[in-house]
């Protein structure tokens, strides 16, 4: 007599199981689908919010110097980026390219000079006898040297200037992602609520926002360290140049510091005046060889610097967002830097919570015939 009962409740059973596969794969589908669409965005908006959250503080600041006008604040700071990246940046892409015309120009009309090379250039271990025997070459007849080597110099330019345009383009999209976290910015309360939001609706509520808080204090910790290390790095190359005699060294050690706020290697102005310090005649080859060195060494530098400067004013351990920064910047560049680091903080967060509300401590401690250990009674006490 139970039977069309049993049949119609696994029946019921069934469908409920159906439908509710049915939406889960729904779901997982619009996700995926919305993936796809946003992916092709990613890194800009990735590179926004941690412009975004670095740049809160002095959007705050700068929108009260303005009556509290959130747009304007922003303009404000566009124009400011722009005039501080764009023009340094134009001016260097600019004089490489006149150098670049010039060059090609001298070569073509035979007005290209090449100085004669020292006797100490044979005596380098390995590479000498040929350097010296190519650089007597073009002493001598330049254009043969030219023809000689045609194939190479092409397959250098094409390299060179494909090297220039991924500069362009990732000047571009830096450019981008400013404007986009300007924007960001001007709803600044709006999207702080909206994250903090999410993370109390993933963590709950006071976990949340302890979660929130570490977050934002990684990305700028690490943003201000790159900009520190830029700057650090910027009076060692400018003072590197006046050692040298490199004219312009101080114009050089400021497009030094936008290009590496920027995240593009200090070796794009190094290298000019490495050729310059060669190519003059105003030093020896022993004089040249040691500014070459601490020339490569100081526009290396932030190589060295960001691992001992990354990770500071975070509540997590400072090998925790060492170790982030560094795994995510060998993974994905300096954009994996920042998640690197934060996704690595929140994770030694998580699990560290997980461990300190161990079941089995607080059964002992809530045990009245069981005397806490006294690490833990302090703790309880604390």
């Amino acid at each position: 007599m139970n039977t069309p009962l049993r049949s119609e409740a696994e029946g019921t059973g069934s469908t409920r199981v159906m439908d509710a596969v049915i939406r889960v794969a729904l779901v997982f589908g619009l996700a995926y689908f919305c993936y796809r669409v946003f992916s092709p965005f990613m890194n800009l908006a990735v590179w926004s919010v941690i412009l975004a959250v670095t740049l809160y503080p002095l959007h705050q600041k700068l929108a009260k110097r303005v009556w509290g006008k959130q747009w304007l604040a922003s303009v404000l700071l566009v124009v400011v980026g722009l005039v501080l990246i764009v023009t340094p940046t134009a001016l260097l892409m600019n004089s490489f390219a006149d150098s670049v015309g010039e060059f090609i120009s001298a070569v073509q009309e035979d007005r290209l000079a090449i100085p004669p090379p020292s006797e100490n250039v044979q005596n380098w271990p390995l590479v000498g006898k040929k350097i010296y025997g190519a650089w007597s070459q073009a002493h001598t007849d330049l254009p043969a040297t030219v023809k000689k080597f045609q194939p190479k110099i092409g397959e250098l330019t094409r390299t060179a200037l494909g090297y220039v345009a991924g500069i362009f383009g990732t000047l571009l999209g830096f450019l981008a992602s400013f404007i986009v976290a300007a924007i960001l910015m001007a709803y600044g309360e709006a999207g702080a609520n909206s994250t903090l939001a999410i993370f109390k609706r993933i963590a709950g509520p006071d976990k949340g926002t302890n979660l929130a808080n570490l977050s934002t204090a990684t990305i700028r910790t690490v943003a201000l360290g790159v900009i520190g290390i830029a700057a650090i790095q910027a009076l060692l190359v400018g003072l590197a140049l006046l050692l040298a005699g490199v004219p312009a060294a101080g114009v050089l050690a400021i497009i030094v510091l936008v290009l590496g706020i920027a995240q593009i290697p200090a070796i794009v102005v190094v290298l000019p005046a490495i050729i310059y310090i060669w190519t003059s005649g105003t030093h020896d080859t022993t004089s040249a060889l040691i500014y070459t060195v601490i020339l490569l060494l100081t526009g290396l530098a932030d190589n060295v610097l960001k691992p001992l400067l990354l990770g500071r004013g975070v509540d997590a351990p400072m090998p925790v967002i060492l170790f982030g920064a560094l795994g995510g910047m060998a993974g994905g560049g300096i954009l994996g830097m920042f998640v690197g680091a934060v996704a690595l903080a929140l994770g030694y967060e998580i699990f560290m919570a997980w461990v300190s509300n161990s079941p089995e401590e607080t059964d002992t401690v809530s045990d009245p015939g069981v005397s806490p250990a006294p690490g833990v009674a302090a703790q309880t006490a604390a």
